[in-house]
């Protein structure tokens, strides 16, 4: 399906995003990404295969209202990927709401003016969908989150929102173009630029010894690479449509510990104290008020349950097949051995 219109890629320096770029480079789309900065700041992009003839990058700002016209006119295509994850942060209005809704609304926008606009692929989250685990429920497409707030995990609630003004716009303006949501869990895996993404740096802080101990906890992980692949997938496949929850495998902490240390990084400090049955969950949920207020948060509606979920309409409908989730672990702590955000050896806490 390539086509001689560039596709646009909102926030293209971003983890997904430069993944999703460089797929599309690499099967000869041009590209037109979105960045904050001045072209010149993001050499992992423009160094990418193809990029000198097939990649322009454009300063937009997700809070300036028409900011992303020039970047999207003349585009069939438009994946936004653009939105803030941090989780502990100083303001969560300002810091991740604001720029999350008001982002996708203005990116909505720039759509609309552009007349051309087919197809929005809009990256969203599995915080869109739940907040917590429930050993008693496996969540779907058709869920959504109705727990998040300001003052319970922020992140998921900016998440949640900007979603549904997303499907919300589509309601109220009835553009000529259809949405498509991506839902991905704990994107993980090799970075294409030096930033440490968030997920990659909860499997970092457990090698350094930030977490003392085992936790009865568990993540559905998804390969960054099969992410950018699920993109392209719902912009090529004419009959995609709603939402898609992306993840490959789920793993508990104390098999993800087992894992990097049959893997070769038992030197560094990994957790020993096994506090993941019922009297450690309980303890760990008091200890989990010492924490910044949304890790905490994070730990508290999430420790002691099993995440339990169903991929089967992503592989149905876009025909997507998940890398192993152990092969993206080892990848992403290579990877960041690479970058410098952990060192090459790290020798055991006595």
């Amino acid at each position: 399906m390539i086509t001689d219109k560039p596709v646009c890629v909102t926030g293209a320096s971003g983890f997904i995003a430069a993944h999703i770029v460089r797929q599309l480079l690499e099967q000869g789309y041009r590209v037109r990404g979105t960045v904050r900065k001045s072209p010149k700041n993001y050499p992992f992009l423009l160094g990418l295969p193809g990029a000198s003839e097939r990649l322009e990058l454009v300063v937009a700002d997700l809070l300036a209202e028409g900011s992303y016209d020039l970047a999207i006119a003349g585009c069939d295509y438009v994946m936004h990927t653009a939105s803030p994850y941090e989780i502990n942060v100083k303001n969560p209005q300002t810091d991740l709401v604001d720029p999350a809704v008001n982002g996708t609304e203005t990116v909505l926008e720039s759509c609309l003016k552009s007349g051309g606009v087919k197809r929005v692929i809009f990256t969203s989250s599995i915080a869109a969908i739940t907040d917590e685990a429930d050993s008693n429920k496996v969540f779907t497409e058709k869920d959504w989150n109705t727990m998040s707030s300001l003052d319970r995990n922020p992140y998921h609630y900016s998440k949640t929102l900007a979603e549904r003004d997303a499907w919300d716009f589509i309601m109220r303006k009835r553009p000529k173009f259809d949405l498509v949501a991506i839902n991905p869990f704990m994107v993980i895996g090799p970075s294409l630029g030096p930033s440490l993404n968030t997920s990659n740096q909860i499997i970092r802080d457990i090698m350094i010894g930030s977490y003392p101990c085992l936790m009865d906890i568990n993540w559905g992980f998804v390969d960054v690479r099969d992410v950018a692949k699920t993109h392209i997938l719902a912009m090529e496949t004419n009959s995609a449509s709603g939402r898609y929850l992306c993840s490959g495998e789920s793993m508990n902490m104390k098999t993800l510990v087992a894992l990097l240390a049959s893997s070769g990084f038992d030197t560094y400090a990994l957790p020993k104290l096994d506090l993941s049955g019922k009297a450690g969950s309980i303890l760990m949920k008091v200890l989990s008020f010492t924490q910044p207020r949304d890790t905490g948060m994070y730990i508290r509606t999430n420790i002691g349950r099993t995440m339990r979920y169903d991929n089967a309409k992503i592989k149905r409908e876009l025909g997507i097949s998940f890398k192993p989730i152990k092969e993206s672990i080892i990848d992403a702590v290579n990877d960041m051995i690479q970058w410098g955000h952990l060192p090459s050896k790290k020798i055991k806490n006595k």
